[in-house]
């Protein structure tokens, strides 16, 4: 039987998982992705360990993105983890199949962290996971390249950069981006208020995708090709991290997840706010997302992991996260970082994914769309098309 020792609790903040001793042996399987959360899950395994001998940590490399799809193969099965991350926007998806336990103690929970991360865990009034970054992305940019105060903060200002740099500097790009990349685009489809299955996420009947404000702003992100002259195909992740990193490109718009790779790789950088859409005075609403370590329905040790992920919202964990990913906290604490107030600044714009179960289907759908789009397809067409595979 579990013999609960003690709980730490200092200024209402947990620092210490729940102590567990004289108990059998437990190892507890963590998915994680690789280049970086893969060294904090191990540091904070150990970590965890040295405060409970009896607990030992395995990394299992799972990319956030897979980890959803493959519990529902391994979980019932009995391969699965105890503890996976996952992003928010997959909540629906992971509860309505029964794969995830709801967060254990979770009013206490829900003191500590921030508030746009705890409702971004809430599905149906109940919370599941513990977040353990928050993020967004926002336009970085080379200050080899150009100057703070020249960094546009309108897309027609931006696009009109482009155009010239790109002129006068063969090979290379005054702005880059993953045009097939739902993750991005959206917020070409955010002008007055216009929000993915509306003003809270959870509108299954209309996905605002094809409205007119998206049609209308999806149709300026197909004008930016005059600044970008480079097909989808040729413009991936891949593609663009390399330009940014190589200075070939001015500005790109990309996330936290960079900033470490983009900082040891030796680029001068800077971080700032996206650009005004046309006709609006203030940022372009981005997405906004929680990573969050949920723990498997299917666990053996459902408390020993409960504890694990809870410890990963301590603030000692918490920094060393950052340390090591870059990415934001999920609690109020200060970091020491040149590039989070630009971050900052963007979550000010930036609305919460939708956690819907509707939103496995988005990804897909808004992605080949947006890629079409880019190359020329008709933008209303695509839309509707767009908004049929989601609903359907």
């Amino acid at each position: 039987m579990v013999k609960k020792l003690g709980l730490l609790l200092v200024a209402g903040l947990l620092l210490s998982s729940l102590v567990f001793a004289d108990d059998a042996k437990v190892s507890l399987k963590v998915w994680e992705s690789d280049k970086g959360p893969d060294q904090f899950i191990q540091q904070a395994g150990a970590a965890f360990t040295a405060k409970n001998p009896n607990i030992s940590i395995e990394y299992v490399h799972v990319e956030l993105g897979d980890a959803a799809g493959q519990i529902a193969l391994d979980g019932p099965a009995g391969v699965g983890p105890d503890v996976f991350a996952a992003p928010h926007d997959k909540l629906g998806e992971l509860v309505t199949g029964g794969h995830v336990l709801a967060t254990d103690n979770a009013a206490d929970v829900q003191k500590r962290v921030l508030a746009s991360c705890s409702k971004a865990l809430t599905y149906s009034g109940k919370m599941y996971g513990y977040p353990v970054s928050a993020e967004t992305y926002a336009l970085f940019y080379n200050k080899k390249l150009i100057k703070d105060s020249e960094v546009p903060t309108t897309w027609d200002a931006l696009a009109a950069f482009a155009r010239t740099y790109n002129a006068a500097n063969s090979g290379k790009y005054g702005f880059i981006m993953d045009v097939g990349n739902a993750y991005y685009t959206i917020i070409f489809t955010t002008s007055a208020g216009n929000r993915l299955f509306g003003p809270t996420g959870t509108d299954t009947t209309a996905t605002n995708i094809n409205s007119d404000q998206s049609v209308k702003g999806m149709k300026f992100f197909q004008s930016l090709r005059s600044s970008l002259n480079v097909p989808s195909a040729d413009l991936t992740t891949a593609v663009a991290d390399a330009a940014f990193q190589s200075d070939k490109a001015v500005m790109y718009i990309t996330g936290l997840w960079n900033v470490v790779p983009f900082t040891k790789a030796g680029v001068s950088f800077g971080v700032a706010p996206l650009p005004s859409l046309p006709g609006e005075k203030t940022p372009a609403a981005s997405f906004s997302g929680t990573r969050a370590m949920f723990v498997s329905a299917y666990s053996k040790h459902p408390k020993e992991a409960n504890a694990f992920a809870a410890f990963l919202t301590s603030p000692e964990m918490q920094q060393l996260r950052f340390k090591i990913t870059g990415a934001l906290p999920s609690i109020s604490t200060k970091v020491d970082s040149p590039y989070a107030p630009g971050f900052l600044a963007q979550l000010n714009y930036a609305f919460p994914m939708p956690s819907i179960p509707q939103m496995g289907k988005y990804w897909d759908a808004m992605g080949n769309a947006s890629k079409n789009i880019w190359d020329g397809a008709d933008v209303k067409k695509e839309l509707d098309a767009c908004n049929a595979a989601i609903l359907q």
